[in-house]
């Protein structure tokens, strides 16, 4: 049995705002992500139904495929798809189901070739109700949501095509035109990206976090300013810079999670141009370093480490000093203080120590 797969690139984003099949999530788009899958799955030839905007990307797939232009509709793109495959078996896959497992691709290919479809669907499990002045409940046994991949017998599926009534997927064509339709129970995972709730759910599959510890000694004639606050102490804390400890652990967090090095690397002790500088400053470098390579700062939760002086009354303004800095909403930046009561340098007034953790996703 040769197996081809009809991987549908050529979907509009209106509702995204951006063309969510060619922009990366987790180092990888949703083209890719698909046509890996449906290759592992057992597809033995690739057909990428495009538009213009996804072509290009589609011609950076490596192996056996084909592009072809797509329709004004999915079922037009489909059936452009349809009528340049040759094999057995039709594995019908929407890019935008990106996080597809490979083994309900095979699941599916499987009972295409026992039963003549292998359509992947999940049963009904929430209440349904019926829209209308007196809302009523349905049923929901023995229904179905349906997802791709829809593998098929490709002679059926294509004679299925010549219908002209209007789907919205490939089984209710397979129905029409008088076959039967085998449900493969599909996955939670294998959503659609169709809104931006959607994207934000598939982001936060691929976050990448960075750790960050920073510590400074306590000494004389230094002011002490911690999360960009100035706090009224006899001590400041020693560095070249203004030895901001709570940014330094942030910063290094943020950039571990680019893997862009550390404040060390990025802006060196030995180096005039940050003799005394603005820690704020330097934080707002970092949060344009990791745009730069197209991530997102999504939060931030910190922790400083004293004995004195207590720094409860100063929280909330570092929170909203490292809130503008990095361009979050205020919910999503965490600072937190505590003692180690009186043990350790931290404990004998000796130091001040800081640690973070920072995650990022792929920007939209």
């Amino acid at each position: 049995m040769r197996v081809v797969g009809i991987l549908l690139c050529a979907g509009s984003a209106e509702r995204m705002g951006f063309d969510k099949l060619t922009k990366s999530i987790g180092g990888k788009t949703a083209i890719q992500r698909s046509a890996q899958a449906l290759i592992r799955g057992g597809v033995d030839e690739l057909i990428c139904v495009v538009s213009e905007s996804t072509k290009q990307e589609a011609k950076k797939l490596q192996g056996n495929v084909s592009i072809v232009d797509g329709g004004k509709t999915r079922q037009e793109s489909v059936k452009n798809g349809l009528a340049a495959a040759s094999g057995d078996i039709a594995v019908i896959h929407d890019a935008a189901r990106c996080f597809v497992k490979p083994a309900l691709v095979k699941a599916t290919i499987d009972s295409a070739i026992r039963y003549g479809s292998g359509v992947a669907a999940l049963p009904v499990t929430d209440t349904i109700l019926r829209e209308g002045d007196k809302p009523e409940p349905v049923k929901r046994d023995g229904l179905w949501r349906m997802q791709t991949p829809q593998s098929f017998n490709l002679e059926k599926i294509r004679a299925a095509y010549k219908n002209s009534i209007r789907a919205t997927d490939d089984a209710t064509l397979y129905l029409a035109a008088g076959q039967k339709v085998y449900f493969v129970v599909g996955s939670e995972d294998n959503r659609k990206l169709t809104t931006l709730a959607d994207w934000d759910w598939a982001k936060a599959k691929y976050s990448r976090y960075g750790t960050g510890f920073d510590t400074h000694a306590l000494v004389e004639n230094r002011p002490l300013i911690i999360g960009g606050v100035n706090i009224p102490f006899a001590k400041g804390l020693m560095g070249h810079s203004d030895a901001d400890v709570l940014l330094h652990a942030i910063m290094d967090a943020m950039l571990g999670a680019c893997a862009l090095g550390d404040i060390g690397s990025n802006f060196p002790d030995n180096d005039a141009a940050y003799e005394n500088a603005d820690s704020r400053e330097l934080l707002v470098r970092c949060v344009r370093m990791v745009q730069q390579h197209d991530k997102s700062i999504q939060n931030v939760d910190a922790t400083v480490i004293c004995q004195e002086p207590k720094l409860a009354p100063y929280i909330m303004d570092m929170r909203q000093n490292i809130a503008k800095d990095c361009g979050l909403p205020l919910d999503r930046v965490s600072v937190k203080a505590t003692t180690t009561e009186k043990m350790n340098d931290e404990g004998k007034g000796l130091c001040i120590s800081a640690q973070a953790v920072v995650s990022v996703t792929d920007r939209a």
